[in-house]
């Protein structure tokens, strides 16, 4: 039997495996600090522009295009950028209506999970 120490989304567990098939998972009482990941350069946001809603990266990827910009008005569902994960495009939405306050990203950034994307009002 083997024993092994796997991190997801900064959760710990501790996993052993008997011929190719896992025997047990417990997840441990404390996760592994991991270093921090790079935050994406806002894209000329004055400072205490950046609005109240956050619009977040659903999954790792690289930002294909922008089609939104400050100052905008936009309605829930309106698209505001393009991201490429897998090899397929994902658009990512307004969650409400509202006037885009700053875009985080520029075309061709590279993205990970959880990052702010754009502000909205």
């Amino acid at each position: 039997m083997r024993n092994y120490t796997i991190t997801v989304n900064g959760k710990t567990y501790s996993v052993s495996v008997e011929n190719g098939a896992a025997v047990s998972v417990a997840q441990t009482a404390a996760p592994v600090a991991s270093a921090p990941a790079a935050a994406p350069a806002p894209a000329a946001a004055p400072a205490g522009a950046e609005g109240s809603v956050k619009v977040t990266a659903p999954m790792p990827g690289k930002v294909l295009s922008v089609k939104a910009s400050a100052g905008q008005a936009v309605k829930k569902g309106d698209v505001l950028l393009v991201v490429e994960a897998m090899k397929m495009e994902n658009d990512i939405v307004a969650p409400q209506d509202g006037t885009v306050a700053t875009i985080n990203v520029s075309a061709g950034d590279a993205i990970e999970s959880g990052a702010t994307l754009a502000t909205l009002n």
